[in-house]
């Protein structure tokens, strides 16, 4: 009878596993912008990450890249077809004053999203040219450059004082409660989306990406103005 009840408890058990992955499999194409990948990305260390912080086997890996149905070149944004827009997901983070900031605040803009840490370096090498980039179009394009902050590897306090150091004049604002990340599925940073005025995701980019790829992006979702 005993190992009748184990049996029991082991299939229960693993009938609930597939059920939690086919939850999450329909979850994700909801939420998640149709992001192409590119190459540079840093996966988001996992609980089972090493010492090092080097992920082992994490599930925040992302897959392979989609093929590339457009002809564009791995990295670049692609923009979502018309008859699949997805509304950009709200969320709340909190800016450099503490306060919390909606996505939904910047409604009536276009808005560059980027998610980093300050302990990544494909991150750190690609903010220069968002700095420069807000620089000439921060009047017009809002730029919400998200601190993946976790409370431990990285928190708001390095993450400003990374953006002090630098001079970057985009504001910064810090995901404390991962709300911006789960929305947006993001699994390896640095994660670029890009959304229109309407408040619809137009296109995005996992990976490092170059100025012009940043321009291109912005191109996007300000054509119809």
């Amino acid at each position: 009878m005993q190992k009748l009840k184990v049996i029991l408890w082991a299939v229960l058990f693993a009938l609930g596993v597939v059920g939690a992955v086919l939850a999450y499999n329909e979850l994700i194409p909801r939420v998640r912008p149709d992001i192409r990948l590119a190459d540079g990305g840093v996966n988001i260390p996992s609980p089972d990450a090493s010492a090092d912080g080097t992920p082992e086997a994490s599930p925040t890996s992302p897959p392979d890249s989609p093929p590339n149905r457009s002809g564009e070149s791995p990295g670049e944004p692609s923009p979502q077809p018309e008859q699949e827009r997805i509304k950009a997901p709200d969320f709340t983070v909190v800016d450099a004053d503490g306060k919390d900031v909606k996505l939904s605040d910047m409604k009536g803009k276009p808005v560059v999203l980027n998610f980093w840490a300050s302990w990544c370096p494909p991150c750190k090498a690609e903010m220069p040219e968002f700095d420069k980039v807000f620089g000439e179009l921060g009047g017009d394009i809002v730029f919400m450059m998200v601190d993946m902050t976790d409370g431990e590897r990285e928190t708001a306090e390095t993450g400003a004082e990374y953006v002090r150091e630098q001079g970057f004049s985009f504001p910064v604002y810090f995901d404390t409660s991962q709300e911006a990340a789960y929305a947006y599925g993001v699994r390896s940073i640095p994660t670029t989306v890009f959304i229109d005025g309407e408040g619809y995701v137009v296109t995005g980019a996992e990976g490092q990406i170059d100025e012009g790829t940043l321009r291109t992006g912005i191109g996007m979702i300000t054509e119809k103005d």
